[in-house]
């Protein structure tokens, strides 16, 4: 049954109040030197002095008054950061309180406030096996309730998944290096190629969130399975030693692949199980990337 438009709002306002308040207390600081502004832009020009850069000489102004003359840049604060976000039809799986989608949303909300109190740009893509949906960058604290409540209450079109169409959208999207997380359960391989791209051009972090009922089969005998993606079901033998560790291997194949591939082209990765403590881990990602800084 469709929810009310009450039962809508109460559901992102729970979702605001939980990570609104981390994002402040815990993140704020530490988002902030960790994604400092990377670019330069130019500020003036002003007469040269000894010491100066000679790469920086503006040639237009010193033709012009016949005295040496430097541009002067100053570092960019404001970042575009972008959040591609997987709603393919394995994110709604959960065998806990939370199903991936919500446990996503929370996650993504904490990102998005850390972003926006550092007067920063927060764009989503949404994404299955297609583009979902797209919602530029902008900056404010009711851009990121709309990006809550559309995260909660999106009805894809697709239920398959394709992480490379996702960060080829990006590629040719978003042409100015920005910070972008890819938050995904991660059971699509074959985006290599895109990825090079994607990092090649933008500060690119990886997160991959699961369920631990996709770590490992129960043996309770034969159960009825439904493939979120692909919607058939079938019956599974839980009981087969070998159904289990096929099941097991497929979890821990995708999971190689990600961190591999990620790892390769220089790229960050976290992994968060739904059962666990997400501000932890990102406390821990944040107090790392602060180190390199």
């Amino acid at each position: 049954m469709a929810l009310t438009i009450k039962e809508i709002l109460k559901k992102v306002r729970k979702i605001e109040l939980k990570t609104k308040g981390l994002s402040s207390m815990e993140f704020s600081g530490s988002y902030k030197t960790t994604f400092k502004g990377r670019g330069m832009s130019f500020s003036e020009v002003r007469p040269y002095q000894y010491g100066d850069d000679i790469r920086n000489i503006d040639w237009n102004v010193t033709a012009r008054t016949g005295d040496p003359h430097i541009k002067v840049f100053e570092e960019e604060r404001e970042q575009t950061f972008m959040l591609l976000i997987d709603v393919s039809g394995s994110s709604f799986f959960g065998a806990n309180v939370q199903t991936k989608n919500e446990f996503i949303a929370e996650v993504a909300a904490t990102l998005a406030f850390s972003a926006i109190s550092n007067n920063d740009k927060v764009g989503v893509i949404f994404f299955t096996d297609r583009i979902e949906k797209y919602l530029p960058p902008k900056k404010g604290h009711n851009h990121i309730l709309r990006i809550i409540r559309d995260l909660l209450f999106i009805e894809p079109k697709s239920q398959g998944t394709d992480i490379a169409q996702a960060m080829k959208y990006l590629n040719n999207l978003v042409k100015r290096r920005c910070t972008t997380f890819l938050i995904s359960d991660f059971m699509n391989q074959g985006y290599e190629a895109a990825l090079k791209v994607a990092a090649s051009r933008h500060d690119m972090v990886g997160v991959h969130i699961y369920d631990i009922r996709e770590t490992e089969l129960p043996n309770v005998g034969l159960l009825p399975v439904v493939d979120a993606e692909g919607g058939k079901m079938q019956w599974v033998d839980t009981g087969s030693a070998t159904v289990r560790e096929n099941y097991k291997k497929r979890f821990q194949d995708n999971l190689k692949y990600f961190n591999d591939t990620f790892s390769r082209m220089g790229a960050d990765t976290l992994s968060i199980a739904t059962h666990e403590s997400y501000a932890n881990t990102l406390r821990r990602f944040f107090k790392e990337r602060t180190k390199f800084a």
